[in-house]
């Protein structure tokens, strides 16, 4: 597979709106499949300087897409949250590790990050997986804070430390 990670573009609403409707893309991310190509358009207009989003793309398709959000307060600005999908249907093929790779490395030495932490749900294995491959820790459970197939789950709170060696 010829895969090409690279930063998001407005012209790719649609790969990403249909990505997030997928079945399994709802199931574990919190996306809807009533989110219109209107909202997606809307996100990705949105994007501003704190916001670091890369996809990954195959035959002209995008197939992933992984975004890193700085924090806006001037105290927390060694921090980012962090989320991703895949498509179902390129799930486990190393899309989502590519797409990992790509973002840690901007975290760990350009944007020079201390702290990137995430939500998963909890039975979503795959994904939890590979954020420990990466170091991400588990540090808590945010009980009942999502729904699942028409059930209250809960969401894992993960995050990795990556400190500077004059602070270790």
């Amino acid at each position: 597979m010829n895969l090409l990670i690279r930063p998001v573009r407005l012209s790719d609403a649609e790969d990403i709106n249909e990505m997030s409707r997928q079945t399994e893309g709802r199931a574990n991310t919190l996306a809807l499949n009533t989110e219109t190509l209107l909202v997606t358009e809307a996100f990705l207009r949105n994007i501003g300087n704190d916001d670091h989003i890369l996809v990954a793309e195959t035959d002209g398709k995008v197939i992933g897409m992984i975004g890193l959000h700085l924090f806006k307060r001037a105290r927390q600005r060694h921090m980012a949250s962090l989320g991703m999908m895949v498509r179902t249907e390129y799930q486990g093929k190393g899309i989502g590790k590519k797409l990992m790779e790509n973002i840690l490395d901007l975290a760990d030495n350009w944007l020079m990050l201390v702290r990137i932490e995430l939500d998963v749900i909890e039975d979503n294995e795959r994904a939890i997986r590979l954020y420990r491959s990466f170091g991400f820790e588990v540090e808590g459970k945010k009980k009942y804070s999502a729904i699942k197939d028409g059930k209250y789950a809960d969401l894992l709170m993960m995050a990795r430390y990556t400190l500077p060696s004059q602070f270790k």
